[in-house]
């Protein structure tokens, strides 16, 4: 968990509304993911693959978030 407290948090916000928003139109590859696996139809391996790809920086940047709020 040291790595992620050493991430520069700038970095981590920029990076994490450009890969989670890419690309931006007509919809984000995260929003369309995240919609396909609660629909029950994110079954093909490269849609998971394309679902983490867009979500590991949002949520690196949300456990970064996490754990500073609990550090106060």
């Amino acid at each position: 968990m040291e790595f992620i407290d050493n991430l520069p948090l700038p970095t981590l916000i920029i990076g994490a509304l450009a890969l989670g928003l890419a690309p931006f139109f007509p919809e984000p590859h995260l929003v369309e993911k995240l919609r396909m696996l609660f629909q029950g139809t994110l079954t093909k391996p490269i849609d998971i693959f394309d679902l983490l790809m867009h979500a590991s920086l949002p949520v690196l940047l949300a456990i970064r978030l996490v754990r500073m709020a609990l550090a106060g």
